[in-house]
């Protein structure tokens, strides 16, 4: 029987990752035409074949130095990167009935292609809060992104305006293109060009985010986008003597709610002094869906808080075989939040301060140094008796100054508050995580 790790390969979630920022004098040297490069399914290169490839992508005053590759420490500090952010977004909204949904994997591809134009302390804070160095996240990246399947699309896209103001680093694009498979866009920002980056992120994200942005200010000149999309039936899918009907669910603040619960006999447990749960795989069995119950009396926000990355990784490693009575509400939900604050949390502080922000080697403005202003993430996941489908989309603002045999039967039914996640097997790294406080 195939154990679930999570090892190397990336599941989904559909996330965009749209930068915008004010700047100055455009001397890139691109033409001027919509789009500018397009690349439809492109390969991307491989980051990891040759350990010193990152160094050839310079600036004048740095270098991308690439010691090596660690597989299993940068999945361990990627999911505690993963539980942090979580706990930041469970500690908005305390012990309410809103349920939070974030894509770890998105917000770090998307902030990944951003890292590699960040220079001195801002990259030094990214780099803390990311737990690995930015060539070890764009090797990560670059693994996820060669090695999609059926149940899992991503894309990558660059839009920069052609005004004469802004001069955008060729390096940058370069880097993106070729690592990150990015498309690359050079367009007026206008309504249209609104209307073209929603339209984009609407196909490649099989139409869960139809709309991403709201506006183009007038001082924004970049938009990095990471589209994901992850849907997979269950191996095996659930028949209508399994759903049933007028189950009771208590929320978080308590409200009891009528649900269809869907039961199955599952074989890989989990459980730790804190919470117990399970592993169902989806078909192929190249990603599973983890529920974890806290204990009666231990609430979601402590048992989060207490997890850490390494502990995580050892849980889903390490399943017991023994069979599960498993019951799984059918839910359905959209999230939204904006991560400014969270991330400042989280060490990643000067990024967005006016004054210390450094992406000097993404793009430069005449008006005034270039900061992030806004981080907005929005999920949508949908679980039925057929499947799972999940999207993701986060938009990174940025303006300058200017602006089988078992010996023993557990039984896990989710009727109250869980958190749960959408895992790949090779990797050791949450894709999606999750919490449900209600159900209606």
């Amino acid at each position: 029987m195939k154990k679930c790790f999570l090892n190397k390969r990336m599941i989904a979630l559909g996330l965009v990752l749209c930068l915008a920022f004010s700047l100055a004098a455009c001397n890139h040297g691109f033409g001027k035409d919509l789009p500018l490069k397009g690349q439809k399914d492109s390969a991307t290169k491989s980051l990891y074949e040759n350990d010193r490839t990152l160094e050839k992508y310079c600036f004048d005053n740095s270098v991308i130095a690439f010691d090596g590759y660690d597989e299993e420490a940068t999945n361990t500090a990627l999911a505690d990167f993963s539980l942090r952010l979580l706990e930041e977004n469970i500690s908005v909204w305390g012990e309410s009935d809103t349920n939070i949904l974030i894509s770890p994997v998105s917000v770090l591809s998307a902030l990944g292609m951003t890292s590699f134009g960040a220079e001195g302390e801002t990259l030094s804070q990214m780099e803390t809060m990311f737990g690995v160095s930015r060539a070890n996240l764009h090797v990560y990246n670059n693994k996820c992104l060669e090695k999609l399947s059926d149940e899992v699309k991503m894309a990558n896209s660059i839009w920069f305006t052609n005004d004469e103001r802004v001069t955008v680093n060729e390096a940058f694009l370069q880097f993106n293109e070729e690592f990150y498979g990015a498309e690359l866009y050079e367009t007026a920002f206008n309504s249209a060009t609104l209307l073209s980056i929603n339209d984009w992120v609407s196909k490649k994200t099989d139409g869960m985010i139809p709309n991403i942005l709201d506006k183009i200010p007038p001082d924004a000149v970049m938009y990095l986008i990471n589209a994901l999309v992850f849907e997979a039936e269950w191996e095996e899918k659930y028949d209508s003597i399994q759903i049933w009907k007028n189950a009771e669910f208590t929320t978080a603040a308590g409200k009891k709610q009528t649900v269809d619960m869907m039961h199955s006999d599952e074989s890989l447990y989990l459980t730790d002094e804190m919470a117990k749960g399970f592993i169902k795989y989806y078909k192929d069995r190249n990603y599973a869906f983890v529920a974890l119950l806290p204990n009666e009396g231990i609430s979601i926000a402590e048992y989060v808080k207490s997890l850490s990355g390494e502990q995580l990784q050892s849980l889903l490693s390490n399943p017991q075989n023994a069979m599960v009575n498993a019951y799984i509400p059918q839910f359905s939900y959209e999230y939204k939040v904006e991560m400014s604050a969270l991330l400042k949390e989280m060490g990643m502080m000067d990024a967005f301060d006016e004054s210390k922000a450094d992406f000097s080697n993404m793009v430069t403005s005449t008006r005034g140094n270039v900061y992030i202003t806004r981080v907005l993430h929005k999920t949508f996941i949908e679980v039925s008796p057929v499947g799972t489908k999940a999207g993701a989309a986060t938009v990174v603002e940025a303006a300058d100054e200017g602006m089988g045999f078992y010996d023993e039967s557990h039984e896990v039914r989710l009727d109250r508050p869980f958190l749960y996640m959408i895992i790949d097997c090779e990797n050791n790294q949450p894709m999606f995580i999750g919490v449900v406080n209600s159900v209606e």
